[in-house]
């Protein structure tokens, strides 16, 4: 699923080797920039930064009302801060989520973003979404891919589990979410996640990596830095007290 490709660039006697990590199926280019750089006795040290432009995974409001939201969406999204749109719409008709996903789909298709459904595969496939996101509750992983074949993205809740993770895994799953870090207004969640979680799962589990729970823009840094790849946030832009979604994402800096 990850095919490295690597280039050197040297100036003043620095070298940087930039290596662009492609995920085949998520489209997806994340560059980790290592400057090498020589010791006085010849050896070479390592500096390690990555950098991954688009690293929020972005997950719809409770309830979506009104036209404002789809114009909010698309600036959103063209800030190019966002690789995963889930539509999560636990009280709506299966008619509304209808019409409400072919909308949002138009959006994220037009602005490259990867467009998952939460908890229905059978919804996903119908409205051709990118794939679809399931937790430990729902249709089983066996199942869910039967319906949406091998071309579509599953992702899975793990919570804090190491085993899940790696059921996960071996099940073929796209990617594994862990949380809750922190207090969510948008999901009540039994379980509570650890950094530590994290770090395991960067060096145990080969596939991208998305931290749930109340992540906003004064704590998500100290997620990534431990090893998510994406941060999935929901009331800390569309609930935002201070700010309206647009600005609340451009926090994310």
């Amino acid at each position: 699923m990850v095919e490295p490709y690597n280039k050197v660039l040297s100036s003043s006697g620095q070298k940087t080797l930039i290596t662009l990590k492609v995920h085949k199926k998520f489209s997806i280019i994340e560059p980790i920039c290592v400057h090498l750089q020589l010791k006085e006795n010849g050896q070479k040290s390592l500096k390690q930064s990555k950098i991954n432009k688009r690293f929020i995974y972005l997950i719809s409001p409770n309830k979506i009302k009104n036209r404002s939201f789809y114009i909010d969406l698309e600036k959103i999204l063209k800030l190019k801060k966002v690789s995963f749109f889930q539509l999560r719409l636990k009280k709506e008709t299966i008619r509304n989520k209808t019409f409400i996903g072919k909308k949002i789909k138009k959006i994220c298709t037009k602005y490259r973003v990867k467009f998952l459904i939460n908890d229905e595969p059978l919804l996903a496939k119908k409205l051709k979404a990118d794939g679809c996101h399931i937790g430990q509750k729902d249709m089983s992983f066996f199942n869910s891919r039967k319906i949406l074949m091998n071309k579509k993205i599953i992702g899975v809740t793990c919570h804090n589990s190491k085993k899940l993770a790696l059921r996960a895994k071996n099940a073929g799953a796209d990617y594994t979410a862990s949380g809750a870090f922190f207090k969510s207004s948008t999901k009540k969640s039994a379980y509570k996640a650890n950094l530590g979680i994290l770090r395991w799962a960067k060096k145990k589990i080969t596939m991208p990596i998305v931290a749930i729970g109340g992540i906003n823009s004064s704590n998500y840094k100290k997620i990534l830095y431990s090893g998510a790849n994406y941060v999935a946030c929901s009331s800390s832009v569309w609930n935002n007290k201070k700010l309206d979604p647009v600005y609340a994402i451009k926090e994310f800096k």
